[in-house]
């Protein structure tokens, strides 16, 4: 929306005119750091198994939201739903409550051969084959790019943990069933990662309204796979996935 307000300067304008209707927490219950996971029940996990002393932020509407620590930093963790328009919902609301660095952990359909189920892909930029960038850019093209820092310190911190983390392109849907084993040698050529339902409206807004965004996923089954990945495989990499992205957000915050 050319229209609004961009960048930093930006921010005065959203703490008045954007109201939490859904994000229903106190101004600075929300921290500048905000881990962002679809699934209500990651950010529990995250919450309990990373944070000092969290506290729910919000419940409304099963969208659950945690504030805590982690190695000294205040840090929160927000699900945002499934699919770019709730994320982007709960992404405008949580900027007009002063979140200034957001990274979206989740899971990914695996497009590229080289990548294997459990495995961290770190997103540098995604295709927008969405409905929600088209709408907030009134249908002109637009690069939806993570944030250089960002996703310089996501793969750094993989590496500090020795975890294999592969970093490119990914692609962000609205169908989660639309895309079948056919497509997958036409996004193969394109130099597509994986698939998954968020990131470039996160990239869109960060590019708008003037904060850091980023992305980290793990890599689930590939498309047209008819078994999924096992929970322990997954658990795994969400654990791995979740203290990389702590790590990095720490690293950011000291100026690393």
């Amino acid at each position: 929306m050319a229209s609004l307000p961009r960048g930093a300067h930006a921010a005065a304008w959203y703490r008045a005119a954007v109201s939490q209707l859904h994000v229903r927490a106190e101004a600075d219950a929300v921290a500048e750091y905000v881990l962002l996971p679809g699934d209500p029940n990651r950010a529990r996990r995250i919450a309990e198994r990373f944070f000092d002393d969290p506290v729910l932020t919000t419940d409304h509407r099963q969208l659950l939201g945690y504030t805590g620590t982690y190695r000294g930093l205040r840090v929160s963790v927000q699900a945002t739903g499934m699919g770019c328009p709730s994320l982007a919902i709960v992404v405008e609301e949580l900027i007009a409550l002063g979140a200034r660095t957001l990274v979206r952990v989740g899971t990914a359909g695996i497009i590229a051969p080289a990548v294997e189920p459990g495995e961290l892909i770190i997103a540098t930029a995604s295709v927008p084959n969405d409905g929600t960038t088209r709408h907030y850019m009134q249908a002109q093209p637009f690069a939806c790019v993570a944030d250089f820092g960002v996703t310089h310190a996501l793969v750094r911190g993989a590496a500090e943990l020795g975890a294999k983390a592969h970093v490119g392109l990914i692609q962000t849907d609205d169908g989660f069933y639309a895309t079948t084993p056919d497509d997958v040698p036409r996004l193969q050529a394109a130099g597509v990662l994986a698939i998954e339902m968020e990131a470039s409206a996160l990239f869109l807004l960060g590019s708008l309204r003037g904060v850091r965004t980023g992305c980290a996923l793990v890599a689930s089954n590939r498309i047209g796979d008819t078994a999924f990945v096992s929970q322990e495989t997954l658990d795994q990499g969400v654990d791995t996935m979740t203290r990389t992205t702590l790590d990095a957000c720490v690293a950011l915050a000291a100026g690393a």
